[in-house]
């Protein structure tokens, strides 16, 4: 399935520059990416096929994507922009009203403090349990009950 031609792999390395560093061909990197972008092709399996670094196949494939973006987003058609002072109108219910479809919720809290004191608010409604909770939370914290 990763299978390449060896006549691609034979045309991929045209020529060393002087520091050693391989020149491939633009054509034969184009038929090894497109081989690696087809379903269940490992690409450092054709990396090794190819006798290259797979780290440089990988590179090779996201630059192509890159130029596919670039070509795609030359070829999109321009679109244009409404306008930003649009007026969409927005209905709000009013506060306080509940709609219609509303589940009553209500929520049960018990707690067991470490100085023994027991907190038990049974079937209480949020609205009742947020002055509750927000009284706790602004109490100070004694040395007592840190840790």
């Amino acid at each position: 399935m990763s299978e390449i031609d060896s006549e691609v792999v034979r045309r991929l390395v045209t020529g060393r520059k002087n520091d050693g560093r391989a020149v491939y061909d633009p054509q034969a990197k184009a038929e090894v990416v497109r081989a690696c972008l087809k379903p269940g092709v490992s690409v450092a399996r054709m990396a090794l096929q190819c006798g290259i670094n797979a780290n440089l196949l990988r590179r090779w494939i996201t630059q192509s994507m890159g130029a596919d973006m670039k070509t795609n987003r030359v070829n999109m058609p321009t679109v244009a922009l409404a306008s930003t002072d649009t007026f969409v109108p927005l209905r709000l219910a009013a506060p306080g009203a509940v709609p219609a479809t509303a589940v009553a919720l209500k929520v049960r809290l018990h707690a067991r403090l470490p100085n023994g004191v027991e907190v038990n608010l049974s079937d209480t409604g949020p609205g009742e349990l947020l002055p509750v909770l927000e009284l706790l939370g602004g109490l100070p914290c004694f040395g007592s009950t840190t840790r």
